[in-house]
């Protein structure tokens, strides 16, 4: 079999995430205090014991959901002899998990991981005032209706495609006005269901600019290295592993479309028939499955799933 791994975004957070990691091995202790420190804040805390409603502040669910998928990297390597290199074609993740997919190649440390999501999680709420932005999520159309529907519904305000996930689910965002009257297209051309999802900012559009600047410098001041495996980037659907290229590809993420679906298809293209979903939920594997109906999609996120998996 030939293997891609797959981290998750913003979403797949959830009360308790990584504890079952942290209480059995030690090496995965290890990276939740890397990232308490990093941070300066006991976000493992924050993780084991809610409230949700913090957890799910996108300045916290960033660096937390790439902690999980970093501890699930150490501990496979730890446990079932994981070598990154050896045994991936490429690694992916969806928006925020792109760093987790980094991070686990190799191209900046944890810590460093954990400092840009949480740089980019409050550049990306600052970006656009509460309640002036909005993103819905359109299921049963495919990403050209999606565009079409963003284009006619936009009358002069930002309505973007912002994640193309596959299975006939596009995301939309943009100007809360611009994606209601989306939403209401949507219905009149034909698309299975249209609603406005509960997020606190219109993540991947143009209005994220302020976001991208600020990402830009802090990307800069960051020592990387190429990865060990090629990075399936979002924006560009293709595998990096130019430094350069992925500084100027993590800018371009935060206001561009997220080409899950194509990510997909491209590593499938590529051979790979396993896709391995490393950190918190399933939501890939998922998505995996719509995408690639051939491939065989695991999610290994817990202590139980560490020994259930066979490299």
């Amino acid at each position: 079999m030939t293997t891609a791994f797959i981290f998750p975004g913003q979403g797949s957070q959830a009360v308790g995430m990584g504890k079952t990691l942290a209480d059995a091995f030690p090496v995965a202790r290890a990276v939740f205090d890397e990232v308490d420190a990093a941070l300066s804040q006991k976000l493992s805390a924050l993780m084991w014991e809610g409230p949700a409603e913090e957890l799910t502040l996108t300045a916290n669910a960033q660096p937390a959901l790439m902690a999980v998928s970093l501890a699930v990297v150490r501990v496979l390597e730890a446990e079932a002899g994981h070598d990154l290199k050896r045994d991936a074609a490429f690694v992916a993740g969806h928006s925020l998990g792109e760093y987790s997919a980094l991070a686990a190649a190799g191209t900046f440390g944890i810590g460093d991981a954990a400092r840009l999501l949480r740089i980019r999680g409050d550049a990306m709420q600052k970006a656009v005032p509460a309640g002036q932005g909005a993103m819905a999520a359109l299921l049963g159309a495919d990403l050209d209706l999606a565009r079409a529907i963003a284009a006619d519904a936009a009358e002069g305000e930002v309505c973007e495609a912002a994640n193309d996930n596959g299975g006939g689910q596009v995301v939309l965002s943009g100007a809360k006005a611009a994606i209601d009257r989306a939403i209401a297209l949507a219905g009149e051309r034909g698309v299975r269901r249209a609603m406005l999802l509960p997020v606190s900012a219109p993540f991947h559009c143009s209005l994220m600019q302020p976001a991208a600047e600020a990402m830009r410098a802090a990307l800069a001041d960051v020592a990387m290295q190429a990865p060990v495996v090629p990075v399936m980037a979002n924006v560009g659907a293709a595998p990096l592993s130019d430094v350069a290229a992925i500084r100027d590809s993590l800018v371009a993420q935060v206001t561009g479309t997220v080409r899950w679906r194509e990510c997909v298809e491209a590593m499938a293209a590529a051979g790979v028939d396993r896709f391995v979903e490393l950190g918190s939920g399933k939501v890939l594997a998922g998505l995996v499955k719509r995408i690639a109906p051939t491939a065989t999609p695991l999610s290994v996120g817990t202590a139980e799933d560490v020994s259930a998996y066979k490299p």
